[in-house]
């Protein structure tokens, strides 16, 4: 087994952050108003990407009729039909610290002026595309809180890995499964069809090494892009290779 620690607590810190803020329905309606549309289809069993994204929605207590209301948008029978598209955005932070911004955006001008204001603001600044990503591995990742799991370690990993996981890894409080992106949504089957309730499961990018900030003007500067970030009802995701 391997862990992957950081990156485990540092989602459900983000988690437990994101689920206190006003504007968490509103990245989850463009997210779900995205895989709607990639997807081509409004029914969740005919769309995978659909179904993930209103389970993600769910678990922060989305209200249905806010969730019909963004697939509506996908096929333009909301009121305001939108048309968003992903953008990607890579960077440094303080001492070159590795930052991926995801966007879903309709304007992609004022995103960029943000994402840039952002980086600026804490002594950061954008890079090319592919500058910092190729420090990241993109994974399909499965949380599971110890709390929720009746099952022992070593039984679960035995089947998240008969079921095509590639690695798992155990910490305080919670359970970390990780998967090529393509195997994701059989292995999160796999286990949902077992009993096995999951806190979260999406592909995502885990640093290949982390870096560490001893400096507390490097420190603050950092904290500062990614609360900015974190805040902009435009960012989806934000992965960084800090050592917390």
């Amino acid at each position: 087994m391997s862990g992957h620690s950081k990156w485990a607590t540092t989602k459900h810190r983000k988690a437990a952050q994101d689920a206190k803020r006003s504007a968490l329905f509103s990245k989850l309606a463009r997210n779900i108003t995205v895989a709607a549309k990639e997807g081509g289809d409004p029914n969740p069993d005919n769309n995978a990407s659909l179904a993930a994204a209103i389970e993600k929605a769910k678990g922060y207590s989305m209200p249905k009729d806010k969730i019909k209301t963004a697939i509506d948008k996908a096929f333009g029978s909301g009121k305001d039909a939108a048309n968003y598209e992903t953008v990607v955005y890579e960077g440094y932070g303080p001492n070159g610290i590795a930052i991926i911004v995801e966007t879903l955006t309709d304007n992609k001008n004022r995103t960029a002026a943000n994402v840039r204001s952002a980086f600026t603001k804490g002594n950061g600044s954008i890079g090319t595309p592919g500058c910092v990503s190729f420090m990241f591995d993109k994974r399909g990742q499965i949380i599971i809180d110890k709390e929720e799991c009746e099952m022992e370690a070593d039984d679960l990993m035995m089947m998240a890995l008969d079921a095509g996981a590639e690695d798992f890894g155990e910490e305080e409080d919670s359970f970390e499964i990780l998967t090529a992106p393509d195997d994701l949504e059989a292995v999160q089957k796999a286990l949902e069809e077992a009993g096995i309730v999951l806190a979260s499961a999406e592909v995502t990018m885990i640093p290949q090494n982390y870096v560490e900030l001893t400096d507390e003007t490097a420190l603050k500067n950092l904290q500062r892009t990614l609360d900015l970030l974190d805040d902009d009802d435009d960012v989806q995701a934000v992965y960084h290779n800090w050592d917390e």
